[in-house]
């Protein structure tokens, strides 16, 4: 296993190139990269930054562990917008491609694009529920999803990537039911997870059950910490996952993939300038009290690793 992290806590919004060299002088031996929209596809990835980025990450003794950009539409009851959506992910992949790594990952969508409550907020309302306007044809747009991921993955076969679709509460994919069921229809070798247990587990989920039940399906880690209430990400170790059961069963499963540390509800995290709900809001890059809550989170996970006799490069 290789220990990573995620670009967007340490500098929300690009350019990435002093985030870059920050995570490698942390410690970590990978990077994940994001595209938010198609407007930073057009301005910041251009062929010419994709191909200094990769230089970059190679010069700093990084690997891009996963490129992540999730398009909008991608279960909209809208055809159009349903094609704009794949249009994106094909543009997702092209910068995979160029950026030298094997995975794509994007975050699974909303049924008919509905606005559903950040479970963030859950907390403190007395009354949780969400307005589903009646008529909806929940089969077509499951049907409708299903395609869109089809499509996907295709386009990931072709490139020689992996699609790692990544569960979020409320969502076409939330759990280990919803992704076996999107795997067997789909069916597509090219389609697995991005585990992260943060969203997991307050849906319910055992997150070391997870990856036994998904064993050879799970193809990239996220790892943050929470109390299975909401899926804020603190630092592992500081919530109530097993994590010695979480990395037991990815050994147990052969996985030796890369563990992506992705901290953004902790001390000194980056928001970017958009008005992202969170412990910290409008500031652009993080702070040297964020860095040290990754170096923390590393050496704990390293040290169950230790225990468990779990190779670490």
């Amino acid at each position: 296993m290789k220990f990573g992290a995620s670009i967007w806590p340490f500098q929300w919004d690009p350019p990435y190139e002093d985030g870059i060299r920050r995570i490698a002088s942390l410690g970590f031996e990978a990077v994940e990269l994001i595209g938010w929209d198609r407007r930073i596809f057009l301005e910041f990835y251009t062929p010419k930054k994709v191909k200094e980025l990769r230089g970059l990450v190679e010069d700093a003794g990084l690997e891009i562990s996963e490129f992540v950009s999730t398009p909008e539409g991608m279960a909209s009851p809208d055809e159009k917008q349903r094609d704009r959506a794949v249009e994106h992910f094909k543009r997702a992949v092209e910068v995979a491609v160029g950026l030298g790594t094997g995975i794509v990952n994007s975050v699974s969508a909303y049924p008919f694009d509905l606005e559903f409550p950040r479970i963030t907020d859950r907390p403190h309302l007395q009354q949780w529920t969400v307005d589903i306007p009646s008529g909806l044809d929940w089969k077509k747009n499951w049907e409708d999803y299903v395609d869109v991921t089809k499509r996907c993955a295709s386009i990931c076969e072709d490139a020689d990537l992996l699609y790692a679709l990544e569960p979020h509460p409320y969502r076409h994919m939330s759990n280990t039911a919803s992704m076996l069921r999107l795997i067997e229809h789909v069916g597509s070798d090219a389609l697995g997870m991005n585990f992260d247990p943060s969203h997991l587990f307050p849906v319910g989920e055992t997150p070391h059950v997870v990856i036994y039940q998904l064993a050879g399906r799970i193809f990239h880690c996220h790892f943050s910490d929470n109390n299975g209430t909401t899926n804020v990400h603190w630092r592992p170790g500081k919530g109530k996952i097993d994590w010695e059961a979480v990395l037991m069963a990815l050994r147990d499963t052969g996985y030796d993939g890369v563990i992506s540390i992705e901290l953004e509800d902790v001390p000194g995290v980056s928001r970017g300038a958009a008005p992202v709900p969170g412990v910290v809001n409008e500031k652009r890059s993080a702070t040297e009290e964020f860095d040290q809550e990754n170096v923390l989170a590393m050496d704990y996970l390293k040290g169950i690793c230790a225990q468990l006799e779990i190779p670490v490069d």
